[in-house]
């Protein structure tokens, strides 16, 4: 797998893949990063990458050409049959959530492109953007914080990465969960300022462990994001028992 980031400042990387769990993946080349600079590309003394918009503005908006020469230069050196997608961290892309990120970990990789200032020339999106990724619905100052979202979620995806490689599998949002989010998680002391570990943890009985976690998560889910609750429904995924609890959480009184 190969992603190849186009930034501006590719020094904002450097600690990224030297730190935490994930750098596993980027130091063997699992997870294969290479950093462009437009700037490399750009012509003049001054290696200009930016111009004042047409129809006038606040801000700078990122030149065309250096971006295609810099592409071009990454194309040419994957050689692919099939060219990898070029993906713009964007506020009109499509929100990136679990399944997106686990379609990405399975593929061969993509080119990153991450925009400054007021964003890119519109042209260049149109010839070259085959897809567009959001965060949210804020506004960053480049695209370089997503593309490091993106690289570690998809990382940690990666065979070897984690020490256990099933912990992942209980993640918020992962199927394992049927979407929802995760249960709280608790160590030692078991007391700590007075606020004791639920006593279903430490009662070594595996299925009322199991059971006190599925309506954890259910709760919390109800609580913080109920669109994942209609989700897992509409899909199947809750059964008989998890439908009692969630009534019981409407109204103390429901009964099964």
């Amino acid at each position: 797998m190969r992603f190849d980031i186009i930034t501006l400042f590719p020094e904002l990387f450097a600690p990224f893949f030297k730190a935490g769990v994930t750098r596993r993946a980027y130091e063997s080349a699992l997870v294969d990063v290479r950093l462009w600079n437009p700037r490399d590309f750009a012509d003049g003394n001054y290696r200009r990458v930016d111009d004042r918009p047409f129809g006038g503005g606040p801000g700078m908006v990122m030149l065309a050409e250096p971006l295609e020469q810099c592409l071009q230069a990454i194309r040419s050196e994957r050689a692919e049959s099939d060219p990898a997608p070029l993906v713009l961290f964007s506020p009109t892309g499509q929100r990136l959530d679990h399944g997106a990120v686990v379609s990405w970990a399975g593929s061969a990789g993509a080119v990153l492109l991450c925009g400054r200032y007021e964003g890119v020339d519109q042209r260049f999106i149109d010839r070259h953007v085959g897809h567009q990724i959001s965060l949210g619905d804020f506004v960053l100052s480049g695209g370089e914080i997503a593309a490091m979202a993106l690289l570690d979620a998809v990382a940690r995806l990666q065979p070897g990465v984690l020490n256990d490689e099933g912990s992942h599998q209980l993640d918020s949002f992962n199927p394992a969960l049927d979407g929802l989010l995760d249960s709280p998680h608790y160590t030692r002391p078991e007391v700590w300022h007075g606020q004791a570990v639920p006593e279903a943890l430490l009662s070594g009985h595996h299925a009322r462990i199991e059971r006190w976690r599925r309506e954890q998560s259910l709760a919390l889910t109800a609580q913080h994001r109920p669109e994942l609750i209609e989700r897992a429904r509409a899909a199947g995924r809750l059964g008989r028992e998890d439908e009692a609890y969630l009534r019981s959480l409407a109204d103390p009184n429901a009964s099964d």
